[in-house]
C-alpha cells in the first residue's frame, strides 16, 4: 500500500500521508514517495490546486525517530538535504497548495505544514518542533520558514521550549490561517480552493513567485521582482481578459 497517496479531483490534487499506524512519519521511504506526488502536481497541467493531509489522527507526527537515530553526521547532512529538496520543491509549485491539517503536525510535520502556502488546521491539530528534546535541531526547514512566518521570538519560543501548541495558539500567532471543526476541515480547504482557482492562473503562479522570492532579499528586491512580474502580466491575454470581464460586468473566462 502506498504510504504517500494523490487522488485528482475537479482540478485538486489531494496528497494523503498514509503511514496512520505510524502517524505518518516521514522515513526515506515517504519523502520519496511525496517527492513523486509533488512531481505529478508538477507536470500535469489539470491539477490546478493541491491539499497536504493526512491519514487518521496525524497530519505528520515527524521524522521517522527509527531511522534518525542511526545517523552519522555525513548521513544526517543527505536526510537533512533529502527533506528540503522535497519540501522546497512544493513551496516552489506554481499553484496554491494548502495544507488541511487534521491531527499531529509535530518536527517535520510542522516543517511540511510550512513548505505550503496556506494553512487550515483541525480543532484537533498540535503543532511544533520538538526536536530540541531530541538533541537535534530542525532539519527541513524549520528554522527558516517558521521564524519568516510568525517572526523570530516566536519561532525562538517554539523551537527552543520544543513543546506543542494548539490551533487556537497557532492561529493566534499566525502560523495558521483558520482553525476548522474536524469534519469540515477537507471541505474548507477544498471551498477555498475552488473560489482562489477562479483567477487568473498565471496571476496566482506570478504571485507566488513574487511572494517567495520578495522574502529572499531586501525590500528593495522585492520590489524590482513585484515590478517587473506586474509588467509582464500587463502584457498577457489574462490581463486582457480579467479587465474587459470587470468592465463589461462578467465573470472572467480564463484559460
Amino acid at each position: 500500500m502506498a504510504q504517500v497517496e494523490l487522488e485528482v479531483a475537479d482540478g485538486i490534487a489531494t496528497i494523503r500521508m498514509n503511514r496512520p499506524d505510524a502517524l505518518n512519519a516521514l522515513s526515506s521511504t515517504v519523502l520519496d514517495e511525496l517527492n513523486e506526488a509533488v512531481a505529478r502536481c508538477e507536470r500535469e497541467d489539470a491539477i490546478r490546486g493541491v491539499i497536504v493531509t493526512g491519514a487518521g489522527r496525524a497530519f505528520v507526527a515527524g521524522a521517522d525517530i527509527a531511522e534518525i537515530a542511526g545517523l552519522d553526521e555525513v548521513e544526517g547532512l543527505a536526510f537533512a538535504r533529502r527533506g528540503q529538496g522535497v519540501f522546497s520543491r512544493i513551496e516552489r509549485l506554481t499553484v496554491p497548495v494548502v495544507a488541511a491539517v487534521n491531527g499531529f503536525a509535530l518536527g517535520g510535520g510542522c516543517e511540511l505544514a510550512l513548505a505550503c502556502h496556506v494553512r487550515f488546521a483541525s480543532t484537533k491539530a498540535k503543532l511544533g518542533q520538538p526536536e530540541t528534546r531530541l538533541g537535534l535541531i530542525p532539519g527541513f526547514g524549520g528554522t527558516q520558514r517558521l521564524a519568516r512566518l510568525v517572526g523570530q521570538g516566536r519561532a525562538s519560543e517554539l523551537i527552543l521550549r520544543g513543546g506543542q501548541i494548539d490551533a487556537d495558539e497557532a492561529l493566534r500567532i499566525g502560523l495558521v490561517n483558520a482553525v476548522i471543526e474536524p469534519g469540515a476541515l477537507l471541505e474548507h480547504a477544498r471551498g477555498w480552493l475552488a473560489a482562489t482557482l477562479g483567477n487568473g492562473p498565471a496571476a496566482l503562479a506570478a504571485s507566488l513567485r513574487a511572494i517567495r522570492e520578495g522574502l529572499d532579499g531586501t525590500l528593495e528586491d522585492g520590489l524590482d521582482i513585484e515590478a517587473r512580474l506586474f509588467a509582464e502580466s500587463c502584457g498577457s491575454a489574462e490581463m486582457r481578459e480579467g479587465t474587459a470581464a470587470f468592465l463589461e460586468k462578467r465573470d472572467p473566462k480564463f484559460p
